[in-house]
């Protein structure tokens, strides 16, 4: 298929070439000293010969070659142009029309008698003859040897200058007028919609009938226009195996590339923005993916890795796939670059799962290459591949096992000109959410649906899960317009996590017609254009993955993923066996029972203070103790302080709670991740959402003597000729 698509583009570029061709000879006869007018006819002659050459097409290929000659000796002065051989130039290009609408029509490159013209060609070229026109009749063919049958697709073409039906059905039309059409039938889409909710809810027969005629045409002419616009990928896959095949001379690795869905088509400007992101992601694949052929064949494979390309459609949308079967990414390896460049922290660091781990490659300014070469190892390049990407509204995310190789996946919009998008109200405004985005939508209600709040962010239960949420009142600084008690949620997705979003109502879908942005509007990242409404005024287009970074939605999203699996916020021990529930502030706590040594009660007397920090004279030990720093309290002034110790690895410490409030054995319905100090996260215990404590790193907090500090305590107090017993919690 892709050979017979580059046999069509060459068949409808020889069939303008060969009728400006025509112009230009009849004029040279007029003009044979015109130097710029015989070099352009030299150039089309030689196009067309270059293009046989690379398609195979061998006798196509000769009889443009003799004419190229014959042109070459009028070019350099030793051959004058004079009208007979005019004429045999023109038939020639009469024999070149014959052969191209033969080959069109699946015949191979036509009749026998192009023989005698090739023939007659060269002995004119060699001065073996004088010039004469080619005979067509029967005698001509004789000469040529027994003639097979000729179909009647082997007759002459016509003297229009097209080969047959596909230079017929084919015109090629200029960017600029495609750009103004689309701009053209967008404003007629925004009348349509203005018609439309101009004509709603009135009893005017032939005035509906009329409106719905109109948004029938406008639908038809818009999906035509849309049309026009769309290009294959494999206008930009084309370019990518030199590309390979340079740097893999560069790098002296053996790397073949292989594609699949080259046909799967998008809008021009997609075709245009994803040009540069899908380019770095091959050179990352050749330079960090793809291993020597000597590291290779130590590892068991072949010598030549193979890097695969493949796009699809899917759910109105393009999946784009660029793998290799390299050495794949080491999560330990980007962690300890991440950790160097100060990107990460350690915290972060031991919480993420090895495929978080990976995708900090898309961080600015990471590399893992070792040192900076003109290929890579600036960091800049994925973080900007993402920006890209999700610029026009899509996402990427990558994958890679480590001696397997890596896998990046792009989705992408088919089109960005005009797209169906969901009106939401907030403040008293008007926004339009991208449907590509759309994943769900939530009325919240007094006795329905109910926002908890679980480490002061809010979050919906959600089918037995916890769902982030933002407000985009609060986030656009707006005042909302809604009554309370009541909102809506729009559930969305960006970079294959969900959040929800707060709004004041839902209005209704419609299609939008993109504008873009000012240069002035540029750095807001939550929009990404605006529209004009049904009743001209404006409003803004919401930006996804702008709003889901400007509220740090991704993060909460992430931690909801991670916390069902590494950390699992100490669910997994609270599952298996009985929880302690506890109340510190408006927080309610819980805590897996077999981390808890004992449960005290302390007189708010005997708390002392070493080293700055409270602690208590327990059983002839000194026992830190802490609250959490989120906790409200209100100023506490009981008498006797409630204390749960708790046990470690560097031995016990105690928190200040409020109440004691139970001790429940029941499941844990779900579990969302958090990065606030002292907690875990928050997980549905006993129907409500309970916070629930991260012992390990308060039991960092209460080590406050390493044991280096501890030895240098017990020399100090032995040189003062004391004895004394040293019990401090490292």
């Amino acid at each position: 298929m892709e050979s017979q698509e580059i046999v069509t583009e060459f068949l409808l570029e020889s069939s303008e070439n060969l009728a400006k061709l025509d112009q230009d000879m009849v004029e040279l006869e007029r003009q044979p000293a015109n130097r710029d007018l015989l070099a352009s006819v030299f150039r089309t002659i030689h196009t067309i010969k270059g293009t046989c050459g690379f398609l195979g097409f061998d006798r196509l290929s000769a009889l443009t070659h003799v004419m190229e000659d014959i042109l070459a000796q009028l070019r350099d002065g030793r051959r004058m142009l004079d009208a007979d051989l005019t004429t045999m130039l023109l038939e020639s290009v009469d024999g070149t029309r014959r052969m191209l609408a033969s080959i069109e029509a699946g015949q191979g490159e036509g009749p026998v008698f192009e023989h005698a013209l090739i023939a007659r060609l060269e002995m004119v070229r060699d001065g073996k003859t004088a010039i004469a026109p080619v005979a067509r009749g029967s005698a001509a063919i004789a000469d040529a040897g027994p003639p097979p049958e000729a179909g009647p697709a082997q007759a002459s073409a016509p003297a229009t200058g097209r080969t047959g039906a596909t230079a017929d059905s084919t015109l090629r039309v200029d960017i600029g007028l495609l750009d103004r059409l689309m701009n053209l039938v967008g404003e007629l889409v925004l009348t349509r919609n203005q018609l439309v909710q101009h004509n709603a809810g009135r009893e005017d027969s032939a005035l509906n009938a009329i409106s719905q005629r109109l948004n029938l045409i406008t639908s038809e002419l818009q999906e035509a226009v849309m049309k026009t616009r769309m290009q294959p990928i494999g206008v930009v896959w084309n370019k990518l195996p030199r590309l390979v095949r340079d740097l893999a001379t560069t790098l002296k690795k053996q790397i073949a590339i292989e594609t699949d869905g080259a046909e799967t088509e998008l809008d021009r400007t997609i075709i245009e923005a994803i040009k540069d992101p899908l380019t770095h992601i091959v050179r990352n694949s050749c330079d960090h993916g793809i291993e020597g052929p000597a590291d290779r064949v130590a590892q068991g494979k072949t010598g030549q890795g193979h890097l695969t390309l493949r796009a699809w459609h899917q759910g109105g949308q393009v999946n784009i796939e660029i793998a290799d079967d390299g050495a794949g990414i080491d999560p330990a390896r980007v962690k300890a670059k991440a950790l160097e460049r100060r990107l990460i922290t350690e915290e972060q660091a031991a919480r993420m799962s090895p495929r978080e781990a990976v995708n900090l490659v898309f961080l600015p300014g990471f590399s893992t290459a070792q040192a900076v070469t003109s290929i890579s190892g600036r960091g800049v390049g994925m973080d900007v591949v993402r920006t890209h990407i999700e610029r026009i509204g899509g996402t990427v995310d990558l994958a890679s096992q480590p001696g397997h190789g890596t896998t990046v996946r792009v989705r992408i919009p088919l089109t960005l000109a005009i797209i169906p998008g969901l009106v939401v109200q907030a403040g008293g405004e008007r926004f339009v959410i991208p449907q590509v985005n759309l994943h769900e939508l939530i009325q919240t209600a007094e006795g329905g649906t109910e926002i908890e709040f679980a480490h002061s962010a809010a979050v919906l239960r959600r089918r037995n899960a916890l769902l982030p949420l933002a407000d985009l009142c609060e986030v656009l600084g707006l005042a909302p317009a809604r009554r309370p008690g009541e909102a809506s949620v729009v559930v969305l997705q960006a970079d294959q996590h969900c959040f929800g979003l707060i709004v004041d109502s839902i209005c209704d879908s419609e299609e939008i017609v993109v504008k873009p942005l000012g240069n002035q509007l540029k750095p807001l990242n939550c929009y990404a254009g605006a529209t004009i409404m049904g009743d001209g005024r404006i409003a803004l287009i919401l930006d996804v993955a702008g709003l889901a970074q400007r509220t740090r939605m991704m993060d909460a999203a992430a931690r909801a993923v991670r916390a069902a699996g590494s950390a699992a916020v100490d669910t997994a021990d609270a599952r298996r066996g009985l929880l302690l529930l506890f109340q510190a502030g408006s927080e309610r706590l819980a805590v897996p029972l077999g981390r808890v040594a004992r449960l005290e009660k302390i007189a708010a007397s005997a708390v002392e203070h070493a080293c700055g920090r409270p602690v208590a004279q327990y059983r002839n030990r000194i026992l830190p103790l802490l609250e959490l720093p989120q906790a409200d309290t209100g100023g506490r002034e009981e008498d006797v302080l409630s204390v749960v110790v708790f046990r470690s690895a560097a031995g016990e410490f105690g928190l200040i709670v409020d109440e004691i409030t139970d001790i429940v054995n029941e499941s844990v319905v779900d579990a969302v991740g958090s990065d606030r100090f002292g907690l875990l996260g928050s997980a549905i215990i006993g129907g409500r959402v309970t916070d629930v404590v991260d012992v390990d790193s308060l039991a960092e907090t209460a080590a406050w003597a390493s044991s280096g500090a501890l030895a240098r305590l017990g020399e100090a107090l032995s040189a003062s000729g004391e004895t004394a017993r040293c019990e401090v919690l490292q």
